[in-house]
């Protein structure tokens, strides 16, 4: 890398804290913070983290440095997958069967990823550190998931009524641009078409722009959720996976069952009662009246 690219590089890194403090305290003034928690939260780690790793790499401990960096790395990945889990929750607000179908989805998900963290973490055969390895797999694991998740706002944010001016919508546009960016330099320096020094200018880039997306959709008028365009269809995977979270008993059939004998039995029982109190005549002819009337017509 060279002087220029370096300070570059530098400024980019300096700026993000500034920019995430301002994110912060708009966030912070239009009580956004008590929606998005968890993304609230996430920017004042990252803030932290920068207060804890920038003076050790100013002093040039690079050992200390580069502990605190893979640690504050680890904890970033987690609240990274938190903060969609949270983003998922705000789009699926009206559909509680739907949410809480998701959020079970996410803890399997979270649990699938670590282990596959921990095992590529002491099955690597390379010279880095386990650690890295971990973290690194859990880092592109929940980029993948951010990456999906914006895809699927694109594509079904009409259908489940999700305004593109939603500040929710923005956190995940903003994850996902730096996700995107983040996995195709991956693939390009696996591949051997990157440097290591342009790929981190180039993060540095894209995780800015997503930060001013960040303070955009912050600064943003609060949008109201759009009427679905095929309200009929959400409710039907809304009714569905009610139906399968609440199936009717396989022994209902049996109170429907008395129900009907006990109907059939009161019904036999009132035919029997107006019997006894009306006799059947022969076919063709009346019922006899009573014997009062009967009497009276008798006499001349």
């Amino acid at each position: 890398m060279t002087w220029y690219s370096h300070s570059v590089a530098l400024y980019l890194w300096c700026a993000q804290p500034i920019l995430q403090s301002v994110v912060a305290v708009i966030l912070w003034r239009r009580k956004l913070h008590k929606q998005f928690p968890v993304f609230f939260l996430f920017l004042l780690a990252q803030v932290a983290n920068f207060v804890i790793i920038f003076p050790a790499w100013r002093a040039g401990n690079y050992r200390l440095y580069f502990g605190l960096f893979w640690l504050c790395e680890a904890v970033n990945a987690v609240l990274g997958f938190k903060v969609i889990h949270e983003i998922f929750l705000d789009v699926f607000r009206p559909y509680h069967t739907l949410k809480d179908l998701g959020t079970l989805l996410f803890k399997w998900a979270g649990v699938v990823m670590l282990l596959v963290s921990v095992v590529v973490a002491f099955s690597n055969s390379f010279d880095q550190s386990p650690l890295v390895h971990a973290v690194t797999t859990l880092q592109r694991s929940v980029r993948i998931v951010q990456l999906g998740l914006i895809l699927f706002l694109l594509l079904f944010s009409r259908f489940l009524g999700v305004s593109r001016k939603q500040v929710s919508f923005g956190i995940s546009v903003g994850f996902g641009l730096f996700a995107g960016v983040e996995l195709l330099l991956y693939a390009l320096n696996s591949g051997g078409f990157v440097k290591q020094g342009l790929l981190n200018l180039i993060n540095m880039v894209a995780y800015n722009l997503a930060i001013f997306v960040w303070l955009g959709y912050s600064l943003s008028r609060k949008a109201v959720r759009e009427a679905a365009v095929n309200h009929l269809q959400t409710q039907r995977w809304e009714q569905g996976l009610a139906d399968l979270q609440h199936p009717v008993p396989s022994d209902s059939l049996i109170p429907m069952f008395e129900g009907m004998v006990e109907r059939a039995f009161s019904r036999s029982s009132n035919l029997e009662h107006t019997e006894d109190h009306f006799p059947h005549s022969s076919p063709g002819t009346p019922p006899r009246a009573n014997s009062a009337a009967a009497g009276s017509k008798a006499r001349p």
